[in-house]
């Protein structure tokens, strides 16, 4: 009986050190959370550094600290979980870059940003893994068969968009800013589209029928994502609506925002689609009618819940890939042949230029053929920055590197570990570089972008969550209600009509909009009744 005690009393003191310890490493890892934003806001006007960066070097230099205290035997303070990234990281970041971007630059240009998101991204997914299959068969880094070439192609076809967003500026350089922007999360929606096609079927011997279930697949998984986000948003606006939770509770409306927001993306893993597609356009939608709806305090409230949320989850990310990167159990795996890595990720880091470049500049080419106005084309200045700026690596890499080649965060064979490590090179690599060279190359390549033409540059919208100032219920065009004008030139032609097609499908879509959408879902112009505030002095439920 006292032996029986005695064990379970050991259990429980082991128990209470392990919890001791999380605590420890929880209490370390907010304390360097809070350093990177100490040390990101004293490096705000450097022109060279930014958040991002700066947490991915605090990373590092911890990860060195922690790896020298334990005697070279852990690099990091928490183990890297794909569940961690993808469901609780990935969400506020996605949502939040849908909720306040400039749908009027985004819509404007979303032919352009469907071509290099998605066409683009197949493209460079090819040429990866073309490049992967010649040159890794000279390499002795384990088997590969077709299915794990696709898989590389996939994951390194991910660009950055996190780290991308916080080097552009979207006041500054708007045309670029929603290039880039929209072709990252496009991107990265596609790329996890891809890799999740790759991995459900077996491409080994593959055929007619299987490349056609393939492609099916693929276009399914795309648009039923962006349906979902789309509906999820409506349900959304209709309740807030309807019910009017300001009348008792703000507190009701910003939390009802915030959870239907991230149903969508659970709704979407559940259904085995892409999150990232549903949670943005989630986002949008929410954008356009949920957050007209709600009173003037929730609409503060949401806009800065959605941003901080945002940018505590971006700094987490970087913190962790720097500390991850000088994981010792999985250089020790290519200790004995650090040249192959090195070479492994110096033909990867290339592909990545190059497959880049196989897209970039052939799909400008086709964008501008569309545009009447110099102004609105794509200048060779302004295509090199969307290649160089696309050219960052980041966390959706590493996620899907670690789905393909670890099991259960470990990795055990020497192949996957050259993987999962020259993955991390390239993404600190490029990173660091490409991230740090960004910011002066616009400077050099575009001096004055505050002189470009007011086709590109557009107004700040004072209803919008982006350009959100008071007073909140002031009159203004909503950001999806003006593309360019009221006065909008009806294509007389099929040639007009192919050379102004965002124009001519946003007049129609206005119209549908004013008809049918917002007296069922709200929108601009609806002013929620709150008893005693000063919107009950307004005509409330009223359209103007």
């Amino acid at each position: 009986m006292e032996s029986y005690v005695s064990s379970i009393g050991s259990r429980l003191q082991m128990l209470t050190t392990s919890d001791h310890a999380s605590v420890v490493s929880m209490n370390l890892f907010v304390a360097l959370l809070c350093a990177c934003i100490v040390i990101g806001h004293l490096l705000e006007e450097n022109r060279w550094m930014n958040e991002s960066i700066t947490a991915l070097i605090i990373g590092l230099c911890t990860g060195v600290v922690i790896l020298l205290i334990s005697g070279g035997k852990s690099s990091h303070l928490l183990v890297f979980s794909e569940d961690l990234f993808f469901i609780y990281l990935l969400p506020p970041i996605i949502f939040n870059a849908g909720f306040q971007v400039k749908k009027k630059q985004f819509f404007r240009n979303f032919m352009t940003i469907m071509l290099f998101g998605a066409v683009g991204t197949l493209i460079s997914c090819f040429v990866i893994s073309l490049g992967a299959m010649q040159f890794f068969k000279k390499l002795d880094i384990g088997p590969l068969d077709i299915g794990d070439y696709l898989a590389i192609g996939a994951i390194f076809a991910a660009t950055d968009s996190v780290c991308t967003l916080q080097v552009l500026n979207q006041d500054e350089t708007p045309l670029l800013y929603s290039l880039v922007f929209g072709e990252g999360v496009v991107n990265d929606a596609t790329s996890v589209v891809l890799f999740n096609a790759i991995q459900s079927f077996d491409l080994t011997n593959i055929n007619a029928a299987i490349a056609w279930d393939f492609v099916r697949n693929f276009f399914y998984l795309f648009l039923a994502s962006t349906l979902l986000g789309v509906l999820t948003g409506l349900v959304s606006a209709y309740i807030i609506r309807r019910l009017y939770f300001g009348r008792h509770s703000t507190d009701r409306e910003v939390a009802l925002m915030m959870l239907m927001a991230y149903l969508s993306y659970m709704l979407a893993e559940l259904f085995y689609l892409s999150g990232i597609l549903t949670v943005f356009f989630c986002g949008i939608v929410m954008s356009h009618y949920t957050w007209h709806n709600v009173t003037e305090s929730s609409r503060v409230t949401t806009k800065h819940a959605f941003a901080t949320l945002s940018f505590v989850a971006e700094t987490f990310i970087f913190l962790y890939v720097g500390m991850d990167a000088l994981d010792i159990e999985k250089w020790r795996f290519v200790s004995h042949s650090p040249g192959t890595s090195v070479a492994v990720s110096s033909i990867l880091l290339g592909l990545v230029m190059v497959g880049r470049a196989a897209f970039v500049f052939p799909l400008s080419f086709l964008s501008n053929l569309t545009k009447k106005s110099p102004n609105e084309k794509i200048s060779f200045k302004q295509q090199f920055i969307i290649w160089w700026a696309g050219l960052m690596r980041g966390a959706v890499s590493m996620a899907l590197a670690y789905n393909k080649f670890t099991s259960a965060g470990h990795t055990h064979l020497r192949g996957n570990a050259i993987m999962i490590t020259s993955t991390i090179t390239v993404v600190l690599f490029s990173t660091v570089l490409f991230g740090l060279m960004t910011q002066p190359l616009i400077k050099i390549l575009l001096p004055h972008p505050k002189h470009q033409s007011r086709s590109v540059i557009i107004s700040s919208d004072p209803t919008t969550p982006k350009s959100f100032t008071i007073p909140l219920l002031g009159e203004g065009q909503d950001s999806l209600d003006d593309l360019g004008g009221h006065d909008i030139d009806h294509p007389s032609s099929i040639r007009s009509l192919l050379t102004t097609p965002t124009h001519t499908v946003h007049h129609y879509w206005r119209k549908f909009d004013d008809a049918f959408m917002r007296p069922m879902f709200g929108g601009r112009g609806f002013v929620p009744f709150v008893p005693g505030s000063p919107t009950e002095r307004n005509s409330p439920n009223q359209w103007h």
